[in-house]
C-alpha cells in the first residue's frame, strides 16, 4: 500500500481510519507569542494532548492539520503527537492573506514559491525532520487575486513534483472553489486528487455537485461552526448528496483547533459550544444516520475517501 508522510514518519495509507480531514493543532498569528507572554507553551500541549486523546477514545485514528506555513509551530506538534499517539499529517502552504514576501512585487516566482512547498514534502519542515504530507491553499471573500492566483500555481506545481493531495479553503457563498478547479486544471491537476474545502458551509447542492461532478472531493468540514450555518443543516446537506449517490466524494471534518489564538479561548465555547474535535462522533455521525445515512456511506466519509485521497500518489 503507499505510504503517506505524518509527524511520526511514514503511515501506510491502510493504517489511517477514522480520519479527520481538515483540523489543526495549533493555530497562531506570526509574530505575537514571540514578542508577548501570552502563551503557556506546556499548559497548551497538555490541553492539546487531552482534546487528542478524547477524540481518539471516540474511534478517530487520524487528523489532517491544515496550518499553513505562516500559523505553525511543528515542534509543538512533534510534542503533542509524541505524548498522545493519535496520528497526524501536516501541510505545507499558504493562506489568502499572503505574506509581503511572497506577493507578485517581491520578485519571487511561481516556481520559486513551488520549490519551498516541495522541499517542506521531501526533505522536511526545516530542522524538524517532519514532511508534510498535503499542500494547503486558499481563496476567499475576495477571490482569486493576484497574488491569490500565484499560491493556487505554485501548490499545483507542488502537487504535480511531489503527487500529494492538494486541500483548499474556499469563500462557499461566492462559488470561488469553481475557480479554484479552473486554475488546477490549467496547471495540469487531476481535480479528483483534490479536496475544496469548506464546501459544507453551503446549502446549495447544484453548486457542490458542480465541483464533484468535475472529479473533486469536498469537504464537509466546518461541522460546530454554527455562525457560518447551523449543524442541523450542514446534516440536511449531507443527506441529501449522500442520496444522490455522492457519499464517495465527500470527507468531514471542523476545521477545530486546540490552540486557536483568532478567537479569545474562554468566549470560544460560550459562542461556538460545538466547534471541537468530538462533534463529529459524538452528534454528527447519529444525526446522519437518523437522516437515513446509511454505516457504510458513513464509513465512505471518513475512512475510505480519505485513503483514496492519500493512496492517489505519484508525480506527474
Amino acid at each position: 500500500m503507499p505510504e503517506v508522510n505524518s509527524v511520526s514518519g511514514p503511515l501506510n495509507t491502510s493504517g489511517l481510519g477514522f480520519t479527520l480531514m481538515h483540523e489543526h493543532i495549533l493555530v497562531q498569528s506570526p509574530g505575537v507569542k514571540e514578542n508577548f507572554p501570552i502563551f503557556d507553551r506546556q499548559a497548551e500541549i497538555d490541553k492539546a494532548v487531552q482534546r487528542l486523546n478524547d477524540v481518539q477514545a471516540r474511534g478517530v485514528s487520524t487528523l489532517v492539520d491544515l496550518t499553513v506555513a505562516n500559523w505553525r509551530d511543528i515542534p509543538f506538534v512533534k510534542e503533542v503527537v509524541a505524548q498522545s499517539g493519535v496520528q497526524v499529517v501536516v501541510a505545507t502552504g499558504l493562506y489568502w492573506e499572503v505574506p509581503h514576501f511572497f506577493r507578485a512585487q517581491s520578485g519571487r516566482s511561481v516556481d520559486f514559491i513551488a520549490d519551498l512547498f516541495v522541499r517542506d514534502i521531501t526533505d522536511g519542515i526545516m530542522d524538524t525532520g517532519v514532511k508534510a504530507g498535503i499542500i494547503k491553499c486558499a481563496t476567499d471573500e475576495p477571490g482569486v487575486t493576484e497574488d491569490v492566483e500565484r499560491l493556487l500555481r505554485a501548490s499545483a506545481k507542488a502537487h504535480r513534483a511531489t503527487g500529494v493531495p492538494i486541500s483548499t479553503h474556499t469563500h462557499a457563498a461566492s462559488e470561488v472553489g469553481l475557480k479554484q478547479q479552473d486554475i488546477f486544471e490549467d496547471e495540469g491537476v487531476d481535480l479528483s486528487r483534490c479536496v475544496i474545502g469548506h464546501s459544507g458551509d453551503s446549502t446549495d447542492v447544484v453548486y457542490l455537485k458542480k465541483l464533484m461532478d468535475r472529479g473533486s472531493f469536498i469537504g464537509m468540514d466546518r461541522f460546530g461552526i454554527d455562525l457560518f450555518l447551523t449543524t442541523d443543516k450542514r446534516v440536511e446537506t449531507v443527506v441529501k448528496l449522500c442520496d444522490e449517490g455522492y457519499a464517495e466524494k465527500m470527507v468531514l471534518s471542523h476545521d477545530a483547533g486546540c490552540y486557536f489564538d483568532w478567537v479569545d479561548a474562554e468566549l470560544r465555547p460560550k459562542v461556538l459550544p460545538n466547534w471541537h474535535f468530538n462533534h463529529i462522533p459524538d452528534d454528527v455521525i447519529p444525526a446522519l444516520k437518523e437522516g437515513g445515512v446509511s454505516d457504510e456511506q458513513i464509513t465512505a466519509m471518513t475512512v475510505d475517501n480519505p485513503r483514496r485521497i492519500f493512496e492517489a500518489q505519484g508525480s506527474y
